[in-house]
């Protein structure tokens, strides 16, 4: 079990390093952010100061290797637009976006799994050939459509609902949050369906093929000839079977939502990660572009890791292959 463990840091660090590179490369070999940064009319000697201030001038390897060399002390570079510690900037919003996307996925969990295991037990019947069609429309709907859609429908028409912005926020443990205060709740509910709606059909469907599989293996017969009630066998016996593979597609595709909330805090002017994103490549802010990048990948592995160690304390197969 140790040696398992140990082999999949080593693999880990090796992604993260591999992945940086990638980055690094990707991010700093497109576009020139010296033009956006000074003024139009700005000479060429306060271009080319700008250029050695920046540390652009020095040729790509020597960028890079700079860079991990500050990585490896916690420092991931200095914004360019901003004059802050990208870390900084990306820690200070990583609070708004990780509410944001704990928020969809208790969403997701709370209607998915329910939904999923009635069209699992009723495959026949209207209510659960609704719930699968709806689901193949969770799947279609691109997410920035449903986002303007409920903007429209709550916000425009209706007027029960904020258009934007995160509301008033409430300290907790020292972070800031929105769930603790009905102007943030309020403010809340919006983006948090909108980045809900796919992982609601994945889970749906997720849950409503295991629940039909188990349904037909031996342990359910043979619980039903034991005499056990149906709720008892449902509970027991088949939920608790198909939540393995159903909890580990949540744990991975929590980072998904993380990675990907960038379209939902555009829409709903959400102050998280992915808004700064955005305004970070309208500059060419390089640093916190990188940063942020950086994060995602440590994050997506970290999930990925913490998975694998799971697998392998409760199935000893994982560790021998």
């Amino acid at each position: 079990m140790l040696a398992f463990v140990i082999r999949r840091i080593l693999q880990s660090f090796a992604v993260v390093l591999a992945m940086s590179a990638i980055v690094f490369g990707g991010i700093y070999a497109v576009g020139n952010p010296v033009e956006i940064l000074v003024s139009p009319t700005a000479s060429e000697a306060e271009k080319l100061e700008t250029t050695q201030r920046l540390g652009l001038d020095k040729p790509l390897y020597v960028q890079y290797a700079r860079f991990v060399r500050n990585a490896l002390h916690g420092d991931l570079g200095q914004s360019f637009a901003f004059g802050a510690p990208a870390a900084d900037l990306i820690f200070q919003r990583l609070p708004a976006t990780l509410e944001l996307a704990l928020s969809a996925m208790l969403i997701a969990i709370a209607l998915g799994i329910p939904l999923g295991l009635w069209a699992g037990l009723h495959p026949q019947a209207r209510s659960g050939r609704f719930i699968m069609g709806t689901s193949i429309v969770g799947f279609s709907l691109p997410t920035f459509w449903v986002g303007i859609v409920l903007i429209m429908v709550f916000s425009v028409l209706a007027g029960v609902m904020p258009s934007g912005g995160r509301g008033a926020t409430t300290p907790l443990f020292g972070v800031p949050v929105s769930f603790l205060n009905w102007d943030g709740l309020k403010h809340l509910v919006l983006p948090a369906l909108n980045l809900a709606l796919f992982n609601i059909s994945m889970i749906i469907r997720l849950t409503k093929a295991g629940a039909q599989e188990a349904m037909l293996s031996d342990y359910v017969k043979f619980a039903r000839a034991k005499g056990l009630g149906y709720g008892r066998i449902i509970g027991v016996h088949v939920l608790k079977n198909i939540l393995i593979p159903i909890i580990t597609v949540i744990a991975l595709q929590f980072g998904a939502v993380v990675a990907f909330a960038i379209v939902t805090e555009s829409i709903f002017s959400w102050p998280g990660m992915g808004k700064l994103l955005i305004d970070s490549i309208g500059v060419l802010d390089r640093p916190v572009v990188v940063a942020y990048l950086m994060m995602t990948v440590l994050m997506f592995i970290v999930v990925n890791l913490a998975v694998d160690i799971a697998y392998s304390a409760l199935d000893p197969r994982v560790r021998l292959h």
